[in-house]
């Protein structure tokens, strides 16, 4: 639990530290998730009672969406919190170079070329996984591309946890970032909560946020087993920011 305060911490308090370095990238980083500027500011208004506000994008601006990105709420959801999830990074790590012991092997195609991807899944993802689903509806919301990530996604799910996938494409691009606007869910956002590895993933909406540390090929990484009893107790909380603001002030 004290691990976990720590990352809180360190994401909450995101607006006021630079922001992790890039790493070198491939000629394929397009197809992963990707950030260029990070001196970027939320939006001025939080309101999820119409449609969000007018955004920049490259410099201009965008019309809001005609509808929200996720659909109604089902029945067997109804009451339940959305927790939107990361993939890259958070809950595995996929390389163009081979991996020995990778979990899962991706072909993507690239301009014309199939390319092998290979996929890491992070210590106990499994456990996480169908312990979230059991309490949330859960979503997955990645900067990547659908290419990529959905095949990614059909073999780390078995057990049908996401009930929606996001891709780049429903992301904003702002000031150089593919930032997760929350607010264009169609849930209430006091009751959504975003688990990413990158603060700039959620710079809109920092006080939603549960920050994990990113996750390249430690096996002895222990976070999403850890994550699990404070999102057992925050399930059963009315709305998610005392119980987020609590721990983080600890």
């Amino acid at each position: 639990m004290r691990k976990l305060q720590r990352h809180l911490q360190a994401g909450v308090s995101q607006c006021n530290i630079s922001l992790k370095k890039q790493r070198s990238r491939s000629i394929f980083s397009t197809l992963f998730c990707c950030f260029r500027d990070y001196n970027v500011e939320p939006p001025s208004t939080n309101s999820t009672s119409a449609l969000p506000p007018l955004v920049e994008e490259n410099g201009g601006l965008q019309k809001p969406p005609a509808k929200y990105l996720l659909p109604e709420l089902t029945a067997s959801d109804y009451g339940k919190k959305c927790v939107v999830i990361d993939l890259d990074e958070t809950l595995v790590h996929s390389s163009f170079k081979p991996i020995s012991n990778a979990d899962f092997i991706v072909p993507v195609e690239i301009d014309g070329t199939i390319h092998q991807v290979y996929v890491l899944k992070r210590p106990h993802v499994d456990e996480f996984l169908q312990r979230m689903g059991e309490l949330f509806e859960c979503v997955l919301f990645t900067a990547s591309l659908a290419k990529y990530a959905d095949p990614v996604a059909d073999l780390l799910d078995r057990w049908g946890v996401f009930r929606a996938r996001l891709f780049r494409e429903s992301c904003v691009f702002h000031r150089g970032n593919y930032v997760k606007d929350l607010s264009r869910l169609g849930r209430e956002l006091s009751k959504v909560i975003i688990v990413d590895n990158s603060p700039a993933s959620y710079i809109f909406h920092p006080e939603n946020a549960v920050p994990v540390q990113s996750w390249f090929d430690d096996m002895t990484d222990t976070e999403l087993l850890d994550l699990i009893p404070f999102f057992e107790g925050l399930s059963k909380e009315e709305e998610v920011y005392s119980m987020l603001h609590k721990l983080c002030n600890r």
